[in-house]
This record gives C-alpha cells, structure tokens and sequence, in this order.
C-alpha cells in the first residue's frame, strides 16, 4: 500500500536557521531518503521550493483567479513530501517517526488512492 508522508513545518523557522544548521538537516534527509531507497519502499520524494514561489489556483463560477502565494494562512507549511509503498498503516508510521522532518515538524501520513489511476 502506498503513503505519502507530507513533511509539515514552521516556514518562518525555517528561514530563520543557521546555515550550518541547515547543512545538518539536509544530511539527516539525504540518510533517511537512502535508508528508505535501500529498504525498497521508496517510490518518490523530494522538497518543496519556499513558500514564497507559490502560486494559488482557484476557479469561482466559471473564471480563473491566480494569486501568489499559498492557499493558506498558516505558520505551518508543507515543506516536503515521500510517497512510500509498505505493507500497512504502522510500517509507514514507523517511517514517519524516522523522518528528520518529526523533530522540528510534524509528518502527516495519508494513504494514496492508487486505483484511482486505474479509472482514469
């Protein structure tokens, strides 16, 4: 069964870290993304450019409004994500605890509808 692992943080934080705090960070991400690539049950994963860079996309009665920014109003942002194929609920929950993000964050776990595809 597939997760994804939404890695969710304070953006402001985030910004505000040191730069050799930010060097030990990426290192903690890039051995836990090699430890779930070397468990097979990676299938992708990457980090989210700063919220600054997004764009919101709304359609209301038929017209297409764009804004910049996020869609929410919110200190917590989603910062990253890894969609992992394990057996069940508690094998992913397992990941989560594991993920550097967890620390300084929160790693909000959801099934992905994988047959959806298939319908489409």
């Amino acid at each position: 069964m597939q997760y994804m692992l939404m890695i969710v943080g304070d953006a402001e934080l985030a910004a505000k870290a040191h730069a050799e705090d930010m060097k030990n960070l990426m290192g903690a991400f890039i051995a836990y993304t090699r430890a779930m690539k070397e468990a097979g049950v990676m299938v992708a994963g990457d980090p989210l450019q700063p919220i600054s860079t997004a764009t919101t996309v709304r359609v209301r009665d038929g017209k297409t409004q764009v804004l910049d920014g996020p869609f929410a109003e919110s200190k917590e942002q989603l910062g990253g994500y890894y969609v992992i194929d394990v057996p069940d609920l508690d094998t992913a929950l397992e990941w989560a605890a594991r993920c550097p993000g967890a620390a300084y964050g929160a790693i909000e776990v959801r099934p992905v509808m994988t047959d959806f595809r298939d319908r489409a």
